[in-house]
């Protein structure tokens, strides 16, 4: 009675030890008796004899490898950085990297080539420019070479991203200072277009003046001012105030004015 419920025991832990789930984002190869198999295993529940086979899972999603490193610059210094690589493995891939690389590819691999590739690339740039608006340059001409060694062998390099740059301490102040000046630049550089902008509207404005009183000058003819001269005493007459006024006949000049009763 107990060899039977040892026996019935083993089975089911046999059995239990057979079986396995691929996840999504997850490629199984199938390894039987030391020869893999040509044909991956999608994601889903997997039965197998654990005896003679073995299931390998391989990630198909994309996958984020994070490397600190000492890229050398155009003039000889090293710069501290912290990188990330996104890639990803083709599924239809994956039984030749375990049978050619094995499941360590990440270290095998990548990393070293992207050791290679990113040593040949930022060699050509100034240290400075991996603190600038050339870093996207720097990290596609990386991502491209990676993506060219390694895209043949089952591997899809998405980016190379440089998240973080320790530029030599000396460096580090002298680009700053350099932005610094270059933001000075552009701020004096407003102003100046500022007060152009402003003289010329002064300008402008003058010569309207100008123009006006050009105009008024040119329409006041000697006959126009001896109408306005008669107007004038015509209005001065109307009024029922008693006033004195000087004039030579041509102009009136009001001296004072006297209220009626």
């Amino acid at each position: 009675m107990k060899k039977s419920i040892f026996l019935i025991l083993l089975t089911t832990l046999v059995i239990a030890s057979g079986c396995t789930v691929v996840r999504q984002g997850e490629i199984g190869v199938k390894r039987k008796l030391g020869k893999l198999n040509d044909q991956s295993i999608q994601p889903g529940a997997i039965v197998y004899n654990p005896l003679l086979t073995r299931i390998i899972k391989l990630p198909v999603r994309t996958v984020n490898l994070e490397i600190n490193a000492n890229l050398p610059s155009k003039e000889g210094l090293n710069v501290g950085a912290v990188i990330s690589i996104l890639y990803r493995i083709k599924p239809e891939n994956a039984p030749s990297i375990i049978e050619n690389i094995g499941t360590e590819y990440e270290q095998v691999v990548i990393t070293s080539v992207f050791r290679s590739a990113s040593a040949d690339v930022c060699s050509r740039f100034y240290a400075k420019d991996m603190h600038t608006a050339q870093r996207s340059t720097i990290e596609s001409e990386i991502t491209r070479q990676m993506s060219r060694l390694l895209g043949n062998r089952g591997f899809d390099i998405e980016a190379v991203l440089l998240k973080t740059i320790q530029l030599p301490e000396g460096l580090a102040r002298a680009v700053e200072e350099k932005l610094e000046a270059e933001q000075d630049a552009q701020r004096m550089e407003f102003l100046l277009q500022r007060e152009k902008l402003e003289a010329q509207r002064k300008l402008v404005e003058a010569e309207g003046t100008r123009d006006a009183q050009k105009i008024i000058s040119e329409g006041l003819s000697k006959q126009i001012l001896q109408w306005q001269t008669i107007e004038a005493f015509k209005k001065l007459s109307e009024s029922p105030n008693s006033k004195v006024i000087i004039t030579s006949g041509n102009s009136p000049l009001l001296m004072n004015e006297i209220e009626g009763n």
